[in-house]
């Protein structure tokens, strides 16, 4: 193979490299990385080593992404206030036949579902549900034994069962919730915001490491909101205490309908929701500044 037949490669592969870093990651910049590093590697590498360039690189990916989680795990201990993934603009590209998991393994909701496994039981999950591939070819990725990357799978499935929605939202209805809590919020209304909230509804924030930044003019909450009454009090402080200019809109995050807040027309904040049974469960707001970098401002 020679050097551009190698770039050549590298290029077709690396959407699919980004696209599992980054689920596997919850952060776009640390998926960037990490492929850089995949790419250091795949030119390093010789040619017997390259028997399959998507097997090759799969495994280099992985095995990466699996090293940098148990260093991320010990980050997040330390983070001042609560983590939540990175928002991303739009879903990375798939396939036609992609599967229903592949899309939903984006979500904000799912990624912080996928926080309860090991870095090991999120890529064999991930590498089989979300990704398509078999026991057979999961097992030297990660390596473990074929039988072995079976009961994992089996065991990180459980574990995501037992934490998921009980029913599947569609898009239109993550749309309506969506739009009518934007519009309940600029309308300032705690009659209309109670009305989609379930009664155990939870917000999570994330000001940024330092829990320095700010959603509207209030301090994000450095820890869980649980409970209608406490969360419908957090979100009307926030609102009643928003800038001048502060506004609003409904755009993609992670491939869901989510809002979007903007100040003199720069991202400030991202919301995401889980959704169950027609109402909103949880609320997910990132209002640091870095993570919400990359986040396209809606048109």
């Amino acid at each position: 193979m020679t050097s551009s037949d190698r770039l050549r490669a590298f290029r077709e592969l690396s959407p699919l490299l980004r696209s599992l870093a980054y689920r596997m990651l919850g952060s776009a910049s640390d998926a960037d990385d990490m492929v850089q590093e995949a790419f250091v590697r795949w030119e390093g590498a010789s040619e017997e080593e390259i028997r399959s360039p998507k097997a090759f690189l799969t495994t280099i990916i992985t095995r990466l992404c699996i090293d940098t989680r148990r260093s991320a795990r010990s980050r997040h201990e330390k983070y001042a206030g609560t983590w939540l993934p990175e928002p991303a603009s739009e879903a990375q590209s798939a396939s036609p036949d992609a599967s229903t998991a592949f899309a939903e393994s984006l979500s904000v909701a799912f990624l912080m579902l996928l926080e309860s496994l090991s870095p090991v039981e999120r890529a064999v999950y991930l590498l089989h549900a979300a990704f398509d591939l078999e026991y057979a070819e999961i097992a030297p990725i990660v390596g473990k034994s074929e039988d072995n990357c079976r009961q994992i799978g089996r065991r990180a499935t459980a574990t995501l069962a037992a934490r998921k929605p009980r029913f599947v939202a569609s898009r239109d209805e993550r749309q309506r919730l969506a739009t009518a809590f934007a519009a309940a919020t600029r309308a300032g209304s705690v009659h209309q915001l109670a009305s989609l909230f379930a009664r155990d509804i939870e917000l999570w924030s994330d000001g940024g490491p330092a829990a320095r930044a700010r959603f509207g003019t209030t301090r994000v909450a450095s820890k869980p909101i649980a409970g209608k009454r406490a969360v419908l009090r957090f979100i009307s402080v926030v609102f009643a205490g928003a800038p001048a200019g502060f506004e609003l809109r409904i755009s993609d995050i992670n491939g869901e309908p989510g809002v979007v807040g903007m100040i003199d027309g720069r991202v400030a904040s991202a919301v995401t929701f889980g959704v169950d049974d027609g109402l909103i469960r949880k609320i997910y707001i990132v209002a640091d500044l870095e993570k919400l970098a990359r986040l396209s401002p809606p048109s």
